[in-house]
């Protein structure tokens, strides 16, 4: 029977905190004594069932569980550590301190992963995150072998293992990294959409400033095929984008092959998604729908739908761009810059406005149904937008609508030209930059203001307003904000009766 030695062993893994993991030292001390297994240093309940994982892993890889006392620390003391991935290094640090396998190695490694009870380790989420760890501590990762999240960095060496008794040499195998840029993603095209040139345009616009689009209809008139295209007038995401959002999808277990090829996230969560779900949270605090969505779309369909708490949640990411969650051990913040596209029937019954249908509900039904979406979440929601249903002619004509590369074309101009104007700029971007860059002539400012006084739009609805046209000027790679661009802004902004006023008087 091997003989075991008494002793201590400490190596370096991590835990997630937001879109960081943390670095954690796991020190083991193995003494005589009473038979006891105590874990301590913040450790939340998946860390303290590893207990019995540990246990079942070290017998079944025919290692000896000590008959000892083990008390595993895990430092610093004062963070809240979570999640399974501490099993892989609490198990060899006590089976390096019992001098069951060579340790000459070890400590060139940040160890992370799960085991089973048979000692095979497990991948766990975050594995992007503890890469980038690991190259900080100017170590190389260690864990098990995954082909959805394994991310090759440069400057970290990532090796896996396949089980427990892999350690007794040192068994440790380079990942292999799979080189998805040959791979297609089903991405839908504007061209299948006959009609609605209105909407393409608005789209069009949203996706060269991004801006958030409200878009309000009755059933069948296309609002969410619409807003699944968006993605393919959208610009590849670049490197840095790429990892932060990555590392975000990464942290919530899913995959991030299409992010790593440039493919924007689109994310639709169901109406019936909890505050939680789409802001974050939970425990351990995960990402939610608005982070998943960062550097791409997020898409909410039936807003009307949606939880009143639930969309007044929303607010807050939509102006800063991330998410702080506030918790007792402290605050976690998540990245949330998205453009927001939206969706909505004007009624119960879907069809108030509709030429074809009748609506059946009352006055009161419409106005508590509309009042669902809340004025703070519509006047932070840059273009509103009808869209009515198309007669079958042009539904049968689908495929010769304005296709995704006509209007690519427009976006990357705009960008292009935006980018330009920008770069001498100087100082921050605040409102007075904006109304200077839109270069009204005195004419158009009047014009402007009387508009906003006679729809009482607030301050932030006015500043939305000059964004939108800011940006169709890009577009038309235009210094100054015309009156056509403003007009136009404006009819996106201002709808129903004050539509046609609007229309008049430019």
């Amino acid at each position: 029977m091997q003989e075991i030695s008494y002793g201590r062993y400490s190596l370096l893994s991590a835990t997630l905190r937001g879109v960081e993991a943390v670095p954690v030292e796991v020190e083991v001390s193995v003494f005589r004594g009473l038979p006891s297994f105590s874990i301590v240093g913040m450790p939340d309940s998946s860390i303290q069932e590893s207990k019995e994982r540990i246990f079942s892993a070290i017998k079944s890889s025919k290692f000896i569980m000590p008959n000892a006392r083990i008390v595993v620390n895990l430092a610093p003391g004062h963070i809240k550590k979570s999640g399974s991935g501490f099993d892989l290094p609490i198990a060899v640090a006590i089976l390096v301190a019992t001098g069951q396998i060579p340790y000459d190695e070890i400590y060139k490694y940040m160890l992370i992963g799960e085991l089973s009870l048979d000692g095979a380790v497990r991948e766990i989420p975050g594995l992007l995150a503890f890469a980038l760890c690991a190259k900080d501590k100017g170590l190389n990762l260690l864990g098990a072998d995954s082909k959805e999240q394994s991310v090759e960095i440069e400057g970290v060496n990532q090796f896996y293992v396949e089980s427990l008794s892999s350690f007794r040499e040192n068994d440790f195998k380079p990942v292999e990294f799979v080189n998805n840029n040959d791979q297609d993603y089903e991405c839908y095209d504007f061209k299948d959409i006959s009609g609605h040139d209105v909407a393409k345009r608005a789209l069009q616009i949203a996706a060269c400033g991004n801006h958030g689009v409200l878009m309000i209809g009755p059933p069948g008139s296309g609002k969410t095929m619409l807003a699944s295209r968006l993605p393919s007038i959208l610009p590849p995401l670049t490197k840095d984008e790429q990892m932060e959002s990555a590392v975000i999808h990464s942290i919530a277990g899913e995959s991030v092959t299409s992010i790593l090829d440039g493919v924007r996230p689109f994310r639709s969560p169901h109406h019936s998604a909890t505050l939680p779900g789409l802001i974050g949270g939970g425990n351990p605090t995960r990402p939610g729908e608005v982070s998943l969505a960062h550097n791409g779309v997020l898409y909410l369909d039936e807003l009307a739908e949606f939880g009143t708490h639930v969309l007044q949640g929303v607010r807050q990411p939509m102006e800063s761009g991330d998410v702080t969650i506030i918790r007792a051990d402290g605050a976690v913040t998540f990245p949330a810059r998205f453009s927001l596209i939206a969706a909505s029937n004007p009624c119960p019954c879907g069809y108030f406005g509709d030429k074809e249908h009748e609506c059946k509900c009352t006055a009161k039904q419409i106005s508590n149904y509309q009042r669902k979406i809340g004025g703070p979440v519509m006047d932070r929601i840059d273009m509103h937008l009808d869209v009515s249903r198309i007669d079958a002619k042009s539904v049968l004509n689908t495929g010769n609508g304005t296709s995704s590369d006509e209007l690519l074309e427009g976006v990357l101009k705009g960008r292009d030209f935006s980018q330009w104007r920008l770069k001498d700029a100087k100082g921050p971007k605040n409102m007075e930059a904006l109304v200077e860059s839109c270069k009204l002539s005195s004419d158009d400012f009047e014009f402007f203001e009387e508009v906003a006084t006679d729809n009482n739009m607030s301050g932030r609805g006015i500043m939305r307003v000059l964004s939108v046209a800011r940006t169709i000027a890009d577009i038309d790679t235009s210094e100054n904000v015309t009156h056509d661009h403003l007009c136009e802004a404006l009819t996106f902004r201002v709808r129903d009766k004050n539509t046609s006023m609007i229309e008049q008087l430019c």
